[in-house]
């Protein structure tokens, strides 16, 4: 993939990111078609989506910032690269981070905690969710790596 900066100069209608998250995952650099999910302190939802078939896709997680809880550790991300998602994009916390930085797998957050969140099955899939400056829909596209993140409505070149 092209680099964040290298894609904003050829594609300046690409949206990028507040400079709010950092790269934890293995996989440094990735991008693709986006899902969207809402959850402030149960990650449920994330366990569930990511135990399915990704086919490439980016999951975007709106916490709402919450500190409080961990949304992401070892064993979900584990599945997310199982089951072949390209990445997590997460506007709140993860654990395990030295496993996860291990894993085939991005993963973007606001920083690390080492408590597990609780599971009441609660959220929401599928909607429009605002975080660092940006509005995400599924079926976007995330582009993401050191630099940042940028999103887009079309999928864009990445020789």
């Amino acid at each position: 993939m092209k680099s964040t900066p290298d894609l904003s100069d050829e594609f300046p209608e690409a949206l990028a990111l507040q400079p709010i998250l950092t790269n934890y995952g293995g996989k440094l650099s990735f991008w693709g078609s986006i899902e969207t999910l809402q959850c402030p302190d149960d990650n449920s939802l994330i366990k569930e989506q990511l135990n399915t078939e990704g086919n490439g896709k980016v999951l975007i997680v709106d916490a709402g910032g919450v500190n409080t809880v961990a949304l992401l550790g070892d064993l979900i991300a584990e599945a997310g690269e199982k089951n072949n998602w390209s990445g997590i994009v997460i506007n709140g916390y993860i654990r395990d981070v030295d496993i996860i930085r291990t894993l085939d797998i991005g993963v973007q957050a606001l920083g690390t905690y080492p408590v597990k969140s609780n599971k009441r099955g609660l959220g929401k899939l599928g909607i429009a969710i605002s975080f660092g400056g940006l509005t995400f829909k599924p079926g976007q596209y995330v582009y993401a790596d050191n630099n940042g993140l940028l999103l887009s409505e079309i999928e864009l070149n990445r020789p």
